[in-house]
C-alpha cells in the first residue's frame, strides 16, 4: 500500500475545527441544493469541501447528520437579521435593516434559500422541531416588539405582526427560490447589483408603506412621542 500524506483532522475544539466545519457546511449546502438529499453523496460533499471522504466522516458520521447540521446552520443565518427588530429602534430603521439583510442573503446564498425551501416543502422532516421551537420563539419575541411599536404609534395598529413575517419572507426569498422566473420576466441572465437594488427598494417601500411606517422626523425618533396635554380652559 502507498502511504498517504493526508493532513490529520483538526482538534475537536478551537477555531481551526470551527472554520473547517463551516467550510464543510457551505460546501454541503451547495451539493444538497443541487442534488437533493437523496442524490447527494458524502463523496461529492467531501470533494466540494476539498477534503478526503474519511476526514469528512470524522466531522459528520453520516449524511443525515450533515444534512441536519446544514439546515440548522442555514436557519441560524436566516434568523440573525431579526436582531435588528429591537423595541427601542424605530421600525423605519429596524424593518429597513431586516429587509435589506434578507435581500443580501438571498443574493449571496441563493442555494441556501432553495435548500431550506425544499426541506419545508417536504414537510420539514429534518428541522420541524427547530421550526416549532427556535423559529416560533423568535417570531413570538419579535411580535411583542412590533406590538410595542403599535403602542407608541410608530406602526399602523392593524398590522398583523405574525403575518408580517410571512410577507417579508415571501417577498425577499422569492428572488432566490424563483430566480429563474424572476430573471425570465426581467429578461436577464442573473440578478445583478442594479436589479437587486431595484428589488430591495421595491420591497422596502411596499412593506414600510403597507405598515404605515414613515421616516422619523428627528434623530431622537426612538423616544416615545410627546403626549398631548389637556387644558381645562
Amino acid at each position: 500500500m502507498t502511504a498517504t500524506t493526508e493532513a490529520p483532522p483538526a482538534p475537536r475544539g478551537g477555531r481551526i475545527r470551527q472554520a473547517r466545519e463551516a467550510d464543510i457546511l457551505r460546501a454541503a449546502a451547495g451539493v444538497f441544493a443541487a442534488e437533493g438529499f437523496a442524490g447527494a453523496t458524502m463523496q461529492d460533499i467531501a470533494a466540494a469541501a476539498g477534503l478526503p471522504k474519511a476526514s469528512l466522516h470524522y466531522y459528520f458520521r453520516h449524511k443525515q447528520a450533515l444534512y441536519r447540521a446544514v439546515l440548522a446552520d442555514l436557519l441560524h443565518d436566516w434568523l440573525a437579521p431579526a436582531d435588528a427588530l429591537a423595541a427601542d429602534r424605530h421600525p423605519h430603521d429596524a424593518l429597513g435593516h431586516y429587509i435589506t439583510e434578507k435581500m443580501r442573503l438571498t443574493s449571496e446564498r441563493p442555494e441556501a434559500s432553495r435548500l431550506f425551501a425544499s426541506e419545508v416543502l417536504r414537510g420539514a422532516p429534518e428541522i420541524g422541531d427547530l421550526l416549532r421551537t427556535e423559529l416560533r420563539a423568535l417570531v413570538e419575541d419579535k411580535v411583542r416588539v412590533i406590538d410595542g411599536w403599535k403602542a407608541r404609534g410608530w406602526i399602523a395598529p392593524d398590522v398583523d405582526a405574525t403575518h408580517l413575517f410571512f410577507t417579508v419572507w415571501a417577498a425577499t426569498q422569492t428572488y432566490a427560490d424563483f430566480d429563474a422566473q424572476v430573471c425570465a420576466v426581467l429578461g436577464v441572465a442573473r440578478l445583478g447589483p442594479d436589479e437587486l437594488q431595484r428589488a430591495t427598494d421595491h420591497v422596502l417601500r411596499t412593506v414600510l408603506r403597507g405598515c404605515g411606517v414613515t421616516t422619523p422626523r428627528h434623530p431622537r425618533a426612538c423616544e416615545d412621542p410627546p403626549q398631548e396635554t389637556r387644558s381645562d380652559a
